[in-house]
């Protein structure tokens, strides 16, 4: 019950298709928040919390070292599995969870990623359309303050999932694969670490070919000064307007702590449960759909801009706008999908397949920065199936 569980809590609070029945972690005092708001059992042990057979289906948001782990775990009491990206941090790991979770005959979906922004999906109906001829070029950009937010120690250690190349490049494929048609064929990149008390590293830039012809640019850094919030008419990655990070307050947070284990406990006190924690912030809606930074998609006969209200279309007939509505419901559409995969039977765009393409790709875009070549040996990408 962390940060991305807290990120999660108003989608499951306001979408009645979802009924909290159980839930389990490490922590004393965020098992005691949840039975206090849920009035049923939080355990210390996930084989508890799976052994509850009002439980269908569990959302695991663990640190990303342990997600193999607990999928397994889930999918070995018959439960369905919606794991946090990254699905893993190695692609052995991976395997063993498709493969387990198909010998259960359970469900297993990979997100949030943003590619299941609302902005995002129509964008690809549009591609998909050919009303605007194949996509030719993506370019993704996003400037954030993430290096400089409390981390608990593995989070700035590469090999063990940290870094942003794993927790934020995650977004930034999956988006562009979503796009571009899933199979990647070459990775060309180079991931940097420039703050030496921050560890692992803390910006990327990476070329992506595919083998439909189209290529994809990404940048992020989280090193940030800058908040290309403000490319996305202020509205934040979580879809609150005017949300501008202050660059002094955010690395002000920081000023006086003196070893891992003080950073992680400030983390601590702002996860769900601790004593930063605003229960009104989890009852909210956004204003605007959610995003991951600015996102251009170029097709031969258009540029499409997906944003917080909509998306831009600039083709040879002009400029147009396509509003969509605000949501009623954060994150709505990751629901939808794991509700018609449990409920009705349908087939998982974000699949445990897919993610590992993801992953894959991710960790090319560590090995080309490393050994400063392109990287071409990719053997488990795929095209999105829906």
């Amino acid at each position: 019950m962390g940060r991305a569980f807290t990120l999660m809590l108003p989608t499951f609070l306001k979408d009645s298709r979802i009924q909290i029945k159980a839930a389990t972690d490490p922590n004393v005092q965020a098992c005691e928040q949840f039975e206090k708001d849920f009035g049923v059992k939080a355990s210390l042990s996930l084989e508890e919390m799976c052994a509850n057979a009002l439980v269908d289906a569990v959302y695991i948001a663990s640190p990303h070292q342990l997600h193999a782990e607990h999928v397994q775990v889930a999918a070995r009491f018959g439960k369905h599995v919606w794991v946090e990206k990254p699905m893993a941090i190695t692609i052995d790991e991976c395997l063993q969870m498709i493969e387990v979770c198909r010998h259960a005959q359970v469900q297993l979906m990979v997100g949030h990623s943003h590619a299941f922004d609302l902005p995002v999906l129509k964008t690809r109906e549009l591609i998909r359309s050919k009303r605007y001829g194949q996509v030719k070029m993506v370019t993704a950009i996003n400037f954030t303050d993430f290096l400089y937010r409390p981390r608990r120690a593995e989070e700035l250690i590469t090999r063990l999932g940290g870094g942003v190349v794993f927790s934020q490049g995650a977004h930034q494929v999956d988006v562009v694969r979503m796009l571009c048609g899933g199979d990647v064929c070459g990775v060309s990149a180079n991931a940097v670490s420039w703050d030496p008390k921050r560890g692992s590293e803390g910006a990327y830039n990476a070329l992506l070919k595919f083998h439909s012809g189209a290529q994809a640019s990404l940048t992020y850094s989280g090193y940030a000064h800058f908040d290309s919030n403000l490319w996305m008419d202020g509205v934040g990655e979580l879809g609150a307007e005017d949300s501008i990070f202050n660059p002094a307050q955010t690395r002000h947070r920081l000023r006086g702590i003196e070893d891992a284990g003080q950073e992680a406990q400030l983390k601590s006190a702002r996860n769900y449960g601790g004593s930063q924690w605003n229960n009104v912030q989890a009852q909210s809606s956004p204003i605007q759909h959610q995003h991951f930074g600015p996102l251009v998609v170029s097709c031969e006969g258009a540029d499409l801009r997906p944003t917080p209200k909509g998306i831009f279309i600039d083709s040879d007939h002009g400029h147009e706008f396509m509003e969509i509505d605000a949501p009623l419901i954060p994150r709505q559409e990751v629901v939808d999908e794991f509700y018609a995969a449990v409920v009705n039977g349908q087939a998982l765009s974000h699949d445990g397949a897919w993610a590992l393409g993801t992953l894959e790709v991710c960790l090319a875009i560590l090995k080309s920065s490393e050994t400063q070549s392109t990287i071409h040996q990719l053997s488990h990408q795929t095209e999105l199936q829906i």
